[in-house]
């Protein structure tokens, strides 16, 4: 017997029922997704993006609205010593965010982004260091932890993240996959303790609950890389959070890396 759909919050913030959302039902058939009222609050930049000519006009758009919104001009993202309490300070950013998971998707801003798109999307994590099997346990905890850090709550952040969700939509079907309702993406691993099998299709062929963000590439090699085996994914790109040609620069670039929003996925599993 099939363990139950991975679980979440019964409510979340794009208008598709959780359960579906997170089951690969809606991989098969997806449907546009949108963060409640962020395009309706923000028609300056959507109006900015609409005179782009092409993805790094439009990546550059974007980026000057950030700073503009958020102060994110390198100076103030920089820690600085607070003069009253004497603690080190700084101004929260989505790129500090996508700097951390770079370097370890299990930190603090790993915890931060999870936390996300627990909020937005309705899933919860499956893995933060190890497992999480239920809300009550010391992994769990852990986790919440990390992604209520002060340290990263002081600037909007949950705001900025949904503004890159939905740039990144925008990206996607003007000019990086227009017309396009999946992404063949790959990941490397080497063993199944941050996914969860659910079923054998056949010998090559899982359904596997994903952690509740996970990282794929475009290129097959890269994800040799990370890994001996390698899943291969119809990604729908209403789950695409970020992707490597998104912005001009940004940490991730070197990789080739999508941050894809998780839940139960149908892949092929093989070896390089």
């Amino acid at each position: 017997m099939r363990p139950p759909t991975g679980i979440g919050h019964s409510t979340n913030l794009v208008g598709v029922p959780m359960e579906f959302l997170a089951s690969h039902r809606f991989n098969d058939g997806p449907l546009p997704l949108h963060i409640a009222g962020v395009r309706e609050m923000n028609p300056a930049l959507f109006e900015m993006l609409s005179q782009a000519e092409d993805l790094a006009d439009s990546g550059e758009a974007f980026l000057k609205y950030m700073t503009a919104m958020f102060a994110l001009d390198p100076e103030q993202r920089e820690a600085r010593v607070d003069a009253a309490s004497g603690r080190r300070r700084f101004r929260s950013s989505f790129l500090n965010l996508i700097k951390g998971w770079g370097f370890d998707s299990n930190g603090a801003e790993g915890a931060v982004l999870k936390g996300w798109v627990e909020s937005r999307f309705g899933i919860f994590p499956t893995f933060h260091k190890e497992p999480i099997r239920r809300i009550s346990s010391k992994a769990w905890t852990s986790y919440v932890e990390q992604k209520m850090s002060s340290r990263f709550h002081n600037n909007a952040i949950y705001v900025q993240l949904d503004l890159l969700y939905e740039f990144c939509q925008w990206a996607l079907g003007r000019f990086s996959a227009p017309g396009e309702t999946h992404l063949t993406l790959y990941r490397g691993v080497h063993d199944f303790k941050e996914h969860q099998i659910l079923e054998r299709i056949d010998k090559r062929t899982v359904i596997m609950r994903l952690n509740n963000l996970a990282s794929f590439t475009s290129d097959r090699h890269i994800a040799e890389c990370f890994g001996e085996t390698i899943l291969t994914a119809q990604v729908p790109t209403a789950k695409i959070a970020f992707y490597n040609q998104l912005l001009a620069s940004h940490p991730l670039r070197g990789e080739g890396e999508y941050l894809v929003i998780g839940g139960e996925y149908c892949l092929r599993a093989s070896y390089y």
